[in-house]
């Protein structure tokens, strides 16, 4: 599995991806493209290999996730 267009999510996207053993539902804050600081903890992303800030639904929660970690609902 490549890295296609598909694979590209913007903010306020509704997404579910894996978590804790179950499926976590939210929405995309933000696409991250740079090294920085993000649901506390260092991210490392860049153009080539962004990363996305999603906000959970049920716990309002913050997390960042890799575009193939993500399934756009």
């Amino acid at each position: 599995m490549t890295n296609k267009k598909n694979d590209e999510f913007s903010k306020g996207d509704h997404v579910s991806w894996k978590s804790h053993g179950g499926e976590a539902t939210g929405e995309v804050e933000k696409k991250i493209t740079s090294d920085t600081e993000a649901a506390g903890r260092t991210v490392r992303a860049s153009k080539d290999d962004p990363q996305y800030l999603v906000k959970s639904e049920k716990s309002g929660g913050e997390a960042v996730h890799k575009p193939s970690a993500l399934k756009k609902d």
